[in-house]
């Protein structure tokens, strides 16, 4: 049984509709106090149910929203409740590197499992060590495939590009893409000033004459892109693509790209934008790859061999 939270029904819809069976009834209502009521509106007794909600914002209201929705179904009898979070929210807070802070990855998880999470299925972490985080099973999505098909069909003479690195931290990322392409790599050595500010300090590799792949986990403020964009046109990059699993798109995101010359920007819909339009925009679609994960983790099958 699929249901959906209120982040992100369409990438719900689609999923249901991948996977032949209807979206299930629930409500969600704000009370004049601003505390939310979730309610089933059907039978969960001995179901095996997944809960579909990004932790987009108003992450705190979708996370919020979410635990409720855990807990619902587990107080309803059902059998077993997966908790499918295709964008995670906080997955940068996954250490303590400043003092008296909270490592918010892992208290996020420990939310999710309190609340009744038998399960969690979710995509592209930013830190892959959020994983650890959980001591319920975690089946981890990459939209690697999707991706790899995107730069495969959109960008000419695919044979003269690079794969590039936003910042080392990315390294490990774009080899897997290159390798699915059989393209070199490149990396930007990038500096964070503050939550929307970085700085490149220089590039490893060549892209002179060369068509230039950008590839992250997620594009917000689009400064890390903008910063990429200028260093690869200084070193010579004969044009841009980026690609993001997730396209968060907040603040001055939109009007940064649009002033770059940038071709295009891709995003998965892991995440719904709601914003200024833009040409340069493109919307990937991972419906089909969760809907095949939630079909395998419901018939005990492998997940990982999806991507083998």
């Amino acid at each position: 049984m699929i249901f959906s939270g209120q982040s992100n029904l369409p990438l719900a819809e689609e999923i249901a509709e991948n996977l032949g069976v209807p979206l299930g009834k629930s409500v969600t209502e704000r009370f004049a106090n601003d505390c939310l009521f979730v309610r089933y509106e059907q039978s969960l007794r001995e179901g095996d149910i997944f809960i579909i909600q990004s932790l987009t914002p108003p992450v705190q209201d979708h996370l919020v929203e979410l635990l409720m929705m855990i807990d619902a179904a587990k107080s309803s009898s059902a059998a077993r409740v997966t908790a499918v979070i295709p964008y995670y929210a906080y997955a940068r807070s996954d250490k303590k590197d400043a003092p008296r802070i909270s490592i918010t990855a892992r208290l996020v998880a420990d939310l999710i499992q309190t609340s009744g999470a038998d399960r969690v299925l979710t995509m592209t972490l930013h830190s892959a060590q959020v994983h650890g985080f959980f001591k319920v099973p975690v089946d981890h999505l990459s939209a690697e495939p999707v991706i790899a098909n995107y730069f495969a069909t959109r960008v000419d003479n695919l044979e003269n590009a690079v794969v590039v690195a936003p910042d080392a931290g990315d390294i490990k990322r774009a080899i897997s893409l290159a390798r699915r392409l059989a393209l070199p790599i490149a990396f930007i050595d990038k500096q964070r000033l503050s939550d929307t500010e970085v700085a490149s300090r220089g590039l490893v590799g060549e892209v002179k004459g060369k068509v230039a792949l950008v590839i992250d986990d997620e594009v917000s403020t689009a400064g890390t892109l903008t910063q990429a964009v200028d260093a690869l046109r200084q070193n010579g990059a004969q044009a841009i693509y980026a690609a993001f699993t997730h396209g968060v798109y907040v603040g001055p995101a939109i009007d940064r790209i649009e002033k770059s010359p940038i071709v295009e920007v891709a995003a998965t819909n892991t995440c719904i934008y709601n914003g200024r339009s833009s040409d340069k925009l493109q919307t990937l679609n991972v419906g089909p790859l969760f809907a095949e994960a939630i079909w395998r983790i419901h018939r005990g099958e492998s997940v990982s061999s999806l991507f083998t």
